[in-house]
């Protein structure tokens, strides 16, 4: 079997598992995606990236494992790349996206650099950042509000749309490591 050490609600299971069994660490592997890619989308780059940025950003424990990505691996080897792709996109949208909000508890900010985004064309990004004038906070909050009173911008963030371009658009996963 395998188990996750970064889901800390089973740790009263994992100590009794531990107590019974020997384990031995799997780490994510890229090199198991060998050198397929989907549309120009090399997976094995893809999820060694991902796991590079996150191990820095957090740690190693929660690197994305390789089994995100190997039913499209599958796909790819045996049906056609319109339907691997589909299925990248949907383990983006689908476990990929949301892992990293539960990781870094909703800092988009951190969401961003994992992805890449604050590298990317505004039409390639999967979660925008608008940076918030003084004007705009002051039509939000009246006048006196002192949200950026040390010179910080403050910055509203958002996840496009499952139904935006930039979630077909195969230029979106590569910029992920071909920045």
């Amino acid at each position: 079997g395998t188990m996750n050490t970064a889901d800390r609600s089973l740790t009263m299971l994992d100590t009794a598992l531990r107590r019974r069994f020997d384990f031995v660490e799997m780490m994510p592997d890229p090199d198991v995606l060998g050198d397929i890619s989907v549309k120009g989308i090399h997976l094995s780059k893809l999820l060694r990236t991902l796991n590079e940025r996150i191990d820095v950003l957090y740690d190693r424990e929660h690197t994305l494992g390789h089994a995100f990505l190997m039913p499209v691996k599958l796909i790819a080897e045996s049906d056609s790349e319109d339907a691997a792709f589909d299925s990248l996109v949907s383990v983006f949208q689908n476990k990929i996206i949301p892992l990293l909000q539960e990781y870094f508890f909703e800092d988009w900010q951190k969401i961003r650099l994992v992805l890449g985004d604050n590298q990317k064309p505004k039409d390639l990004q999967f979660v925008t950042e608008e940076k918030l004038t003084n004007q705009s906070l002051d039509a939000l909050f009246g006048t006196g509000h002192g949200l950026n009173q040390y010179g910080d911008e403050q910055c509203r963030y958002g996840l496009k749309p499952l139904d935006d371009a930039a979630w077909r658009n195969k230029a979106a996963y590569v910029a992920i490591y071909d920045i």
